[in-house]
């Protein structure tokens, strides 16, 4: 956000202020101080005009600049009412040099999850993907998507949603016993070299506020389990979370695991070696699953996880 325009906000969110106080306490023209307001309030920002002044009556806008307004976190956002797709969009800046920026739109057009599947993306969801630059190696990588199941989760969780997590990146609402509903997907891609990472996106999907009945009978969303969220907040807590979680890795696998559905639980996972099943006890630093089979534990770091019903 224009630093002029976020320096009205915070003057006027204390209090109305005259276009001419306001003028001097920025050291700008009154008619940039009437530019900016304008521009703001275009962009959805509500100030009122009255006697005394201009006074910050609050932001229900979803877009770029509604959503930086009061983010603690380092991201610029790069706001589409509609996009094919926010991680084609996060690839193309990263691969120009871009970081720390987080791709925002209303709907996809051409979203997609693992393998390439189709991710239906209406409007009314939360549709996002993260550029970052880390200084880590490749097999480190994983702990970015496991931050932000735990992102995800925390802020789902805050919306009232009983969200939990389930191995390797969706973030599900249990029903009972194995059973559960997704209500969000995440996907991650990179580029590097051995050894380094050069950039790294995170792709993050929400069923927020969707209709279930507009939903495959497998997944869930917000407004379905708890009544619409504040898409705008909602975002900042996905992303302050996550810039917390990936600028403190040793955290990441504690707090997936205090969130986890599939640790104590009977899985089979899919992988091109052929099918794991036993019970998932654990994961590791870089948060393969273990699993503890009939003929001992083994480590998986990639597969699609089933959770089966008890013996």
């Amino acid at each position: 956000m224009n630093e002029t325009r976020r320096a009205i906000l915070a003057a006027i969110d204390d209090g109305p202020l005259s276009g001419p106080e306001l003028a001097d306490e920025l050291d700008v023209s009154r008619a940039a101080v009437w530019k900016h307001i304008e521009a703001l309030r275009e962009a959805g920002f509500e100030i009122e005009s009255g006697p005394d002044g201009y006074d910050f009556a609050g932001v229900t806008a979803y877009n770029g600049p509604a959503v930086e307004y009061g983010l603690d976190a380092p991201f610029t956002i790069e706001y589409h009412d509609s996009v094919g797709s926010t991680n084609d969009r996060a690839r193309d800046l990263a691969s120009e040099g871009a970081a720390d920026v987080a791709v925002l739109a209303d709907e996809q057009t051409g979203g997609r999850g693992r393998l390439e599947r189709e991710w239906s993306a209406p409007s009314g969801g939360v549709w996002v993907s993260v550029v970052s630059r880390p200084a880590i190696a490749p097999a480190r990588a994983p702990l970015y998507t496991l931050a932000a199941s735990v992102a995800i989760t925390q802020a789902a969780r805050e919306a009232g949603v009983d969200a939990r997590i389930k191995w390797p990146n969706d973030v599900v609402v249990p029903i009972d016993g194995t059973d559960y509903r997704k209500l969000a997907g995440i996907l991650t891609e990179m580029e590097g070299e051995t050894g380094r990472v050069e950039w790294l996106t995170v792709g993050i999907g929400v069923n927020a506020n969707i209709d279930a009945d507009a939903l495959p009978e497998t997944a869930t969303s917000i407004r379905a389990e708890s009544g619409d969220v504040d898409r705008r907040v909602f975002v900042q807590r996905l992303l302050e979370g996550f810039d917390r979680y990936r600028s403190d890795l040793d955290s990441v696998v504690p707090a997936w695991r205090e969130h986890a559905l599939t640790l104590g639980q009977r899985v089979r996972i899919d992988r091109p070696a052929g099918d794991l099943v036993g019970e998932a006890i654990d994961v590791t630093d870089s948060g393969a699953l273990v699993v503890e089979t009939d003929d001992g534990r083994e480590t998986v770091s990639a597969g699609d996880c089933e959770h089966l019903r008890p013996v």
